[in-house]
C-alpha cells in the first residue's frame, strides 16, 4: 500500500503508509520540505537503509514496524531531546495496553530503548532539522515484532518471541494513541518534570552498577558505576568511586 491510510488515529493526526523506503525517518524529512504541516505518522513495510542510534544500521525487513511521526514546531528547542523519554513512555503503554499486562516485564533502557522481559524490543531515533525557518522534530521508531536481529550489542526479542500476536495496523493504532496522550502531558516541554517521574519510575537498572561505553577521541572510553537515575535534562547521572557522580550524554549502557 501507498498513500494515505484509514486507520483511526487521534485528532490531529494522518498516517501515509509505504511499502519499501530509505527510511521513514528520510520519509518524514522529504515532506517536511514539501511544506507538510506535521502530525504525520508515515510507516514503511520495509526499510532499505534504515537508521539506529549513533549511525548504527537498524535491521528492516518485513514483519516490524518501522514508523516516524513528523512533528513541527513541537516545543523549546532547549527540551526538544527529552522526546526521546516521550516517545519511549508512549511505546510502553502502547505494549502494555495491548497485552493487557499479559508482557510480564516492559522496561526502559537510557536513553532510547524499550525491553520486554529483559531483551531490546523496540528503540528510537530522534531528528531535528530548521527548514524555511521553522523546526521540524521526527520521532522514528522500530519494533520487532515478527523477529528481531540475532547479532546486537544488547539481547533482542520480538512480540513474537513473546507470544503476543498484533497485527500492525493495531499497532500503529495503539502507538498513535499513547503517543497523542504522552504529547499532552509533556506539553511543548513544560512537562518534563512528569516526563521523567514516570521514566524513571519504568527505567532498567535504576540504582544497580552498570558499565557505560561512550565515544572518545581516538576510540572507546569505559566507565563503572552505579546508575542514580537522569536529571532534569535527561543525562545519565553516574556513581562512580569515592563518591564521584557524572553526568553521561552519549553512550551505550550495560546491566551487571
Amino acid at each position: 500500500m501507498n498513500g494515505i491510510s484509514s486507520i483511526p488515529l487521534p485528532e490531529g493526526f494522518r498516517h501515509l503508509a509505504l511499502d519499501t523506503v530509505q527510511s521513514t525517518n528520510l520519509e518524514c524529512l522529504e515532506r517536511a520540505r514539501q511544506g507538510e504541516p506535521g502530525g504525520l505518522w508515515v510507516t514503511a513495510s520495509r526499510q532499505s537503509a534504515g537508521k539506529g542510534s549513533r549511525g548504527r544500521g537498524w535491521v528492516s525487513d518485513e514483519g516490524n514496524l518501522y514508523a516516524s511521526l513528523l512533528l513541527t514546531e513541537p516545543g523549546a528547542t532547549a527540551g526538544l531531546h527529552t522526546l526521546t523519554f516521550v516517545a519511549s513512555l508512549a511505546i510502553r503503554d502502547c505494549l502494555l495496553a495491548l497485552s493487557g499486562g499479559g508482557l510480564a516485564r516492559v522496561t526502559l533502557k537510557w536513553p532510547n530503548d524499550v525491553l520486554v522481559n529483559g531483551g531490546k524490543i523496540a528503540g528510537v531515533l530522534l531528528e531535528s532539522h530548521v527548514l524555511d525557518g521553522r523546526r521540524h522534530v521526527i520521532i522514528g521508531i522500530g519494533i520487532n515484532v515478527a523477529h528481531h536481529p540475532a547479532e546486537t550489542l544488547y539481547p533482542a526479542t520480538s512480540l513474537r518471541d513473546e507470544r503476543m500476536a498484533v497485527s500492525l495496523d493495531e499497532l500503529l493504532q495503539h502507538l498513535a494513541r499513547a503517543m497523542a496522550a504522552r504529547l499532552a502531558q509533556w506539553k511543548g516541554g513544560e512537562g518534563i518534570a512528569a516526563v521523567r517521574a514516570d521514566w524513571l519510575a519504568a527505567a532498567q537498572g535504576i540504582g544497580e552498577m552498570i558499565e557505560i561505553r561512550m565515544p572518545a577521541s581516538g576510540g572507546e572510553k569505559v566507565l563503572a558505576g552505579r546508575f542514580e537515575g537522569i536529571d532534569e535534562n535527561g543525562l545519565l547521572i553516574l556513581a562512580g568511586a569515592g563518591g564521584r557522580r557524572e553526568r553521561i550524554s552519549v553512550a551505550d549502557i550495560f546491566f551487571a
